[in-house]
């Protein structure tokens, strides 16, 4: 019994159809036994072909496709709008095929992947001698597709510089190469695509509003994966059969809570994105059930919970860091006294009111520090340093806790010491007092 063939795009999971061929067990992760499934497996398969190949089955999709069917036999200008990997190029092809156009070249150009000094050479074509570097003469972009269909993909990358000229070809159908004085007639039809907000971009003077309206002449929106999740299972089925062909393994079946877990993802990459995680489910099989993995996941089953550590809350993290230093710190100017913990120390300033008896904990230790650093609190050998503390922090702590040090200090005093101005009780007041 023969089936249609789809053979295989390597970025989107669009293809074209091709010769019928008889091999039905390449279709085995949507075959039943059954053959009245094997039926209505063949008819879905003929029908996603019947259209270029495209693989889907959303209504998403489908208003794609009519709008498509719309607007092929016309010469009107199409943009095609929608994410990375949602299959803009093969959007514009099938727009090639279902044209009059049709037998006439699709030539295509990618603004993005072409330096800006070279685009409007590889756009419009340039004489000998134009410029440094050009040795020959060199046919562009415009007079290939004479005759024929030009799809610009990412357009929103064009110059400013380089939107007038083209501009002028959409509305006077004519250009000049560089380096000539001769103007060159064409027959285009153009489709352009982008991922950019090109309104956005019109706003903020980065794109030209004239070119924009002239480009909008019929857009089409291509909806990301996320949008059509019922299109997973047809696309995991579809890229599971191309890869298993390809390396020469038979693979069965295709796990449903796996699937499940897979409609859920949002797929940030889209399609290709989704043929990425495929293809190396393919690789890392070794049985007849497709061992398929979330993305992000490093091991093999599917939908690992990524890294908790991940989700925790930075600032968190540092106070905790920051108390083990202070402990440490302490645990280290004390004569064998065991540290003592100082949980209200943070970055932000004072939180909710400790206890007495942690306050003076935490005085007791900063006032030590300090009188071993002789008051300083900056430096290499400061206080803040010696605390693992930033300057800012130690000090911010110091008046909340009514430690205001002045420069010189004197040493370690006694329990009471007479500076020549003041005498006062250490034990009592953590005023430290200018030494005479």
């Amino acid at each position: 019994m023969g089936v249609t063939a789809i053979a295989p795009d390597p970025r989107y999971g669009l293809s074209e159809p091709i010769r019928a061929f008889t091999n039905t067990n390449m279709l085995r992760p949507t075959v039943s036994s059954s053959v009245n499934n094997e039926l209505y497996v063949e008819e879905e398969i003929c029908n996603e072909a019947n259209f270029e190949g495209i693989v889907g089955q959303s209504s998403g999709l489908g208003q794609v496709l009519q709008l498509v069917e719309t607007v092929a036999p016309s010469d009107s200008t199409v943009l095609l709008l929608g994410e990375t990997g949602t299959g803009k190029e093969l959007i514009a092809r099938a727009l090639h095929q279902r044209s009059h156009r049709k037998q006439r070249p699709l030539v295509k150009l990618n603004c993005a992947a072409i330096p800006s000094g070279l685009l409007e050479s590889e756009l419009f074509g340039h004489e000998r001698g134009a410029f440094t570097g050009a040795i020959t003469q060199k046919v562009g972009r415009l007079e290939l597709a004479d005759r024929g269909m030009l799809f610009l993909d990412e357009v929103g990358d064009i110059p400013l510089e380089l939107q007038p000229k083209l501009l002028r070809v959409l509305q006077e159908r004519e250009f000049e190469r560089l380096g000539s004085t001769r103007t060159m007639k064409v027959d285009i039809r153009l489709v352009a695509a982008t991922h950019r907000d090109l309104e956005t971009m019109m706003a903020e003077n980065q794109f030209r509003s004239d070119l924009y309206y002239r480009l909008n002449v019929f857009p089409i929106r291509i909806p990301p994966l996320r949008e059509r999740p019922e299109d997973i299972p047809v696309l995991v089925r579809y890229f599971t059969d191309k890869y298993a062909r390809r390396m020469g393994k038979r693979i069965d079946a295709i796990p449903p809570a796996a699937l499940r877990k897979l409609m859920r993802w949002h797929w940030p990459g889209n399609v290709r994105e989704l043929e990425n995680v495929v293809e190396r489910a393919v690789i890392l099989t070794r049985s007849s059930t497709l061992a398929i993995s979330m993305p992000g996941s490093t091991n093999g089953g599917a939908g690992a919970a990524p890294a908790q550590d991940s989700n925790l809350d930075e600032q968190e993290r540092m106070m905790r860091i920051l108390r083990s230093l202070v402990e440490r710190a302490a645990a280290l100017a004390s004569d064998n006294t065991p540290p003592v913990p100082v949980p209200e120390l943070t970055n932000n300033g004072p939180s909710a009111t400790p206890a007495n008896t942690g306050n003076l904990d935490e005085r007791h230790t900063i006032v030590r520090i300090l009188r071993e650093t002789k008051g300083r609190v900056g430096g290499a050998n400061g206080a803040a340093a010696r605390l693992g503390l930033k300057r800012t922090t130690l000090i911010a702590r110091m008046k909340k806790l009514g430690i205001a040090p002045s420069r010189p200090y004197c040493p370690m005093p006694p329990r009471w010491r007479r500076d020549g101005r003041r005498m006062f009780d250490t034990n009592r007041y953590t005023q430290i007092e200018i030494c005479s």
